[in-house]
């Protein structure tokens, strides 16, 4: 929160991510989802759930290690890393299974180093979670990937399951790239609150998991609106 002349900038804060119930999309293979009471008020006098989660579930983000030998876990990524100004890059066009290509996002990179550390692509795809169709969703061709690397992009966020196909031809290309360079990737964003173009700050915090190679986050976009000093009590 900071003053002006006229009043407060307060972020306007909003949830990116996707609710964790039973009826998440879910990668092919990977653990499913339980919230499962294990003792309630009205038995026990309180409330205690035990939870089975992947550690890519939901809207999560891959560590290192998820690919990486000897990469690091979620535990060992620096928290500012995953803290910063975002680029939201439409790219509402493509249909299911068709592949982002460099030429495609090129246009907002016209210089060797990006101005942003933290690029999202906003493909539209949020709105079929927990449906067959969420998994037939537009993929990153990986020199796109090692394009945005170039430019020192540090963490890609998709509104997909994966930025790579499920069981593609071309392997886990962007997973490799990214990971393979000590990255993050972000993955099952809910982008439905954020227009394409969107400059914004995020947070994508993860779960102090030790030796872990992903995590569940509740990940956070803001932006900044001034308050006049009539409201609020200010």
């Amino acid at each position: 929160m900071f003053s002006t002349s006229q009043g407060v900038l307060q972020p306007q804060l909003i949830d990116i991510s996707h609710k964790l119930d039973s009826r998440i999309s879910t990668y092919p293979g990977d653990p499913s989802f339980a919230c499962i009471p294990f003792s309630t008020v009205e038995k026990d006098g309180w409330s205690v759930h035990s939870i089975s989660i992947g550690s890519h579930s939901g809207t999560h983000l891959d560590a290192p290690s998820h690919l990486k030998r000897n990469g690091k876990t979620v535990d060992e990524i620096p928290l500012n890393m995953l803290i910063g100004r975002a680029r939201i890059i439409d790219v509402t066009g493509k249909s299911a299974s068709s592949k982002i290509t460099w030429k495609d996002i090129q246009s907002h990179f016209p210089h060797s180093s990006s101005p942003w550390r933290i690029v999202i692509l906003y493909t539209g795809w949020a709105k079929y979670w927990g449906t067959d169709e969420y998994l037939s969703y537009p993929i990153l061709e990986k020199r796109a990937a090692e394009e945005l690397i170039a430019r020192e992009v540090a963490v890609l966020g998709v509104d997909t399951l994966s930025p790579d196909a499920i069981d593609g031809p071309d392997g886990y290309g962007v997973h490799e790239v990214f990971l393979g360079a000590d990255k993050v990737l972000v993955e099952n964003l809910n982008l439905t609150g954020l227009q394409p173009g969107d400059e914004v700050m995020v947070s994508f915090l993860p779960l102090k998991l030790a030796g872990c190679d992903g995590s569940p986050i509740r990940a956070l976009a803001w932006k900044e609106r001034e308050v006049s000093r009539g409201e609020n009590g200010l």
